[in-house]
């Protein structure tokens, strides 16, 4: 079969055109104007921040439409767009489940059932973070020192990936330095986060989140003009299936079946995308501390209820396109003989990247789109990625000045001078793991972090919404439950993690202590989350209830 023929003429054209790559000096003088903007909205946050109401939850009175891309920035970054459309690219298209599982749990379900409540029982707690509003809920200041070094150890983690997924995208479609492109990103986020507060955050998110969509949309019509059409590429992909077996016998023996379809039920594949990706992130997405707070900068929850459709339309747009494109790839490198990079042509996506997930994306931007739409991406990938990171810089800041810090030394003022430098010190670990993490860590690194959330806070937080029958004593074994588990499983049951540490060989002589199919495959999240809910349910019954009086004033 020969792609290329099915071509239309103007993208056959520009297929063939060796003068259709990026013009680095425009792309230079675009992200230089693009970085002026959002220096401006950062300084716009600076100017109206007064205080730490104002620098913590941007004094509670966000737009419904700013709230909304906030979340969704923050939400999406380059971990989804380059690192999980790499997935989608090795996998295919079954991770497009991902999609419905974000816009119906991780907006629709959130901001129903989680942000309405959140936002009138944080306000009636006077809670800042989500560390104060679990802390105030249980009366227990042990409780936030012990959230706020949770998010602060697990943080830089989640950051560093985003950060490696924006530097990625730099190295291979600017051609610069790696360790380069990974301190711009680092210093450009700190600029407007350190100085604008969660003020300057939502007000560059919305911005990038407008610039995210329209980027995501023209690179999904962009990939179908270059491959004939949708029912000519999605065709193509389907016909592709049968050389998985012939080029990638691996992946075929661990149970992949073709880029149209699902992994080979319980095969090696269909755990790691089912209960890794969907369930893991999928689920995830209800307990993530930078997007919790987020329910409490609206005035009311008719906000909330303006913000899910808004919310909704920027996932499908968003990720829909990222994964859909990933999948789309494999026909574009395999069937393209010319006009692209020499020893890529012929090959499969992940042949192409040299068995490196995280680069299908860029490879594929860098080599079939022209310069205009290539312009607009390369923007649309600056913003995914400088969106959250803003968002994560901004937790970890607040976790350690104004959690730890007021907690630890008892003192009540403001803490804004604190935050900022614990934003400046989180962004400083996020790039010193950004260097030392493996290639490929991108997706990986994204659902271990959604998952130990997912495990750690999920039953103590819905509780904590809906269930006055929950005691501290409760919370405190649920947490350290969903923690604990993790961890263990981390380190001694889920081979992709404990064979890379090597702690579980070192004691025992083996990558994992179950080698029994298919527990070594098994994400933790699957065994971590029902038993934090099971030491929330236990121990609660069987400990004291908080006083009366403070559970009418929560629930009221």
């Amino acid at each position: 079969m020969e792609l290329l023929s099915m071509l239309s003429p103007a993208a056959a054209a520009v297929h063939a055109n060796p003068d259709s790559g990026m013009n680095t000096l425009v792309l230079g003088a675009l992200i230089a104007i693009y970085m002026l903007g959002i220096g401006y909205l950062g300084y716009r946050g600076f100017r109206k921040t007064r205080g730490s109401q104002d620098y913590l939850l941007a004094g509670r009175s966000v737009n419904p439409f700013v709230m909304a891309m906030s979340y969704g920035a923050a939400f999406i970054s380059t971990s989804a767009l380059v690192g999980f459309g790499g997935i989608a690219g090795q996998f295919g298209m079954g991770l497009m489940w991902l999609v419905f599982m974000n816009i119906a749990i991780g907006i629709v379900g959130a901001f129903i059932f989680f942000g309405r409540r959140t936002r009138r029982m944080g306000l009636a707690l006077d809670a800042h973070t989500f560390p104060e509003f679990m802390g105030n809920r249980f009366q227990s200041r042990g409780l936030k020192i012990f959230l706020a070094l949770i998010i602060f150890l697990f943080m830089p983690l989640y950051s560093s990936v985003v950060l490696i997924g924006g530097a990625r995208f730099l190295q291979e479609v600017m051609m610069v330095d790696y360790g380069w492109a990974l301190g711009v990103f680092a210093v450009v986020v700190a600029f407007y986060v350190v100085f604008g507060g969660l003020k300057g955050v939502m007000y560059v998110d919305a911005l990038m989140g407008t610039v995210m969509i329209v980027g995501m949309l023209s690179l999904l019509v962009m990939c179908y003009w270059k491959l004939g059409g949708i029912t000519t590429a999605h065709q193509a992909l389907t016909d592709m299936a049968p050389l998985v077996a012939e080029r990638l016998p691996q992946e075929a023996a661990l149970g992949h079946q073709g880029w149209t379809c699902m992994p080979r039920f319980n095969s090696v594949w269909w755990w790691t995308l089912v209960s890794s990706l969907m369930l893991g992130v999928g689920i995830g997405a209800l307990a993530q501390p930078q997007l919790a707070v987020r329910f409490m900068t609206v005035k009311s929850s008719r906000e909330l209820n303006r913000a899910v459709l808004i919310g909704s339309v920027f996932i499908l747009f968003t990720v829909g396109s990222a994964y859909m494109v990933g999948a789309l790839s494999n026909v574009f490198f395999y069937y393209t003989g010319h006009g692209i990079a020499d020893g890529i042509q012929g090959k499969l996506s992940i042949e192409a990247a040299g068995g490196n997930p995280d680069l299908i994306i860029p490879m594929f931007i860098r080599e079939a789109l022209p310069p205009v739409i290539l312009y607009l991406f390369s923007l649309t990938l600056l913003s995914a990625a400088m969106s959250t990171l803003s968002s994560l810089f901004h937790v970890t800041g607040s976790a350690i000045g104004h959690d730890l810090f007021r907690n630890l030394t008892k003192k009540q003022g403001d803490s804004t001078l604190i935050t900022r430098l614990g934003v400046v010190f989180g962004i400083a670990v996020s790039v010193i793991l950004g260097i030392v993490l493996p290639p490929g860590i991108i997706a990986r690194g994204t659902a271990i972090f959604f998952g130990v959330c997912a495990a750690s806070f999920l039953p103590s937080y819905a509780a904590a919404l809906y269930w006055r029958g929950t005691t501290r004593a409760g919370v405190w074994a649920s947490i350290s439950a969903g923690v604990g588990v993790s961890l263990f499983g981390l380190f001694f049951l889920h081979r992709k993690e404990s064979a890379a540490l090597g702690l579980c060989r070192a004691l025992f002589g083996k990558s994992e202590l179950i080698g029994t199919f298919p527990w070594p495959f098994v994400d933790t999240f699957v065994y971590s989350l029902p038993l934090s809910l099971a030491a929330l349910l236990v121990v609660s019954r069987l400990t004291a209830k908080l006083p009366e009086q403070h559970l009418n004033h929560c629930f009221k």
